[in-house]
């Protein structure tokens, strides 16, 4: 459990898009006569406000050109809970696909709800900037704003993260004398409902790709009978036409002609325009065929449609959440006094 490094930057992603929401914020300053004379983009920084607050406060030159001005925006996580109405079966696995290959899939548990608590401050000199900032913050939270995050790198694993607004305060310091500054403090409080993950797999293994049973007479006998089992692709996924019909076949015929029969063997499943058939003669270019095989429907084919094979390659290749069968084998041992070895892959 504990032990094994893993940094998925959970709580990263989630402080950068709490600080992108409130990264464009403004504020105009008026002549006496209501005309907008300047703007200036209020700078927001990770850091609790009062480290920005006694900087100033340190400047007694009200002229200082290197001094920190005010207005100014931080913010800070300040606090985490587990969130207990989120929660999941414990148990409860879930796949996920590669954006690079969408062949490759990849299991994990669940990942676990947790509220983090941010606290976004913002000081300024003048009451007008306050409320500027302030009104530019709070018709977005009713109470709260989504964020789709992507929570892990390499998969497609996208959660809409809220961010809610809990809570608003703010004082007015305004005590001292001609030579102090005087600033407006407003403390926002926000709760983001994200998640963390246990470690990625780095592999595929997690998803069962063959099921192989052996069977015995005896106990910690030889094997005597093998049973396995493996995931049959229903339709065809890479195209590879192989070869067409010399004919054309209606809804019911079980006998179709092809252009070169020595492609096919017994047993083989091919499709026709969507309509997977099974082989169950061959005849030189003549097969005879189960028709709407896997639940496809029988239709109407032309002279020259092509015809694709569905087999072990197609089922390498289906998609997470798409529909597939089972290919089953049996295999039968003289006594050779072999046994299945997991390390080796083979019968030693």
């Amino acid at each position: 459990m504990v032990g094994n490094y893993f940094y998925n930057e959970t709580i990263r992603k989630t402080v950068i898009a709490f600080g992108t929401l409130f990264n464009n914020i403004k504020i105009k300053k008026f002549a006496s006569d209501g005309k907008s004379i300047s703007q200036v983009k209020v700078p927001i920084a990770y850091g609790p406000i009062q480290r920005f607050i006694a900087r100033v406060e340190q400047q007694s030159n009200f002229d200082d050109n290197v001094a920190i001005t005010l207005p100014r925006l931080s913010f800070e996580i300040s606090s985490y809970s587990y969130d207990a109405t989120r929660k999941s079966a414990p148990i409860t696995k879930f796949t996920m696909k590669s954006p690079n290959d969408k062949t490759k899939l990849k299991k994990m548990y669940l990942p676990v709800p947790y509220d983090v608590g941010f606290r976004l401050s913002f000081a300024t000199k003048l009451q007008d900037d306050a409320l500027q900032i302030i009104e530019q913050i709070l018709p977005f939270f009713q109470p709260a704003y989504t964020v789709t995050i992507n929570m892990l790198e390499g998969v497609e694993e996208k959660r809409d993260i809220s961010f809610s607004l809990a809570n608003v305060s703010f004082t007015d310091e305004y005590e001292g004398d001609f030579s102090t500054r005087r600033f407006i403090q407003y403390d926002l409080d926000f709760v983001a409902k994200t998640y963390f993950y246990q470690e990625v797999p780095t592999d595929e293994n997690g998803i069962i790709k063959k099921v192989q049973i052996d069977y015995s007479t005896a106990i910690r006998a030889p094997r005597e009978q093998r049973y396995t089992v493996v995931p049959q692709a229903t339709k065809d996924y890479n195209d590879d036409v192989a070869n067409s019909l010399s004919s054309g076949v209606d809804k019911v015929k079980t006998l179709i002609k092809v252009v070169n029969g020595a492609t096919f063997v017994p047993g083989m499943y091919i499709e026709i325009d969507q309509e997977v058939m099974r082989i169950k003669e061959r005849d030189g270019n003549n097969l005879i065929v189960q028709r709407g095989a896997f639940g496809s429907n029988p239709a109407i084919h032309n002279v020259g449609a092509a015809i694709n094979m569905v087999n072990s390659t197609d089922s390498d290749l289906i998609p997470a959440g798409d529909t597939f069968g089972f290919s089953e084998s049996r295999s039968f041992f003289d006594a050779d006094g072999k046994e299945w070895s997991p390390t080796l892959g083979t019968d030693v």
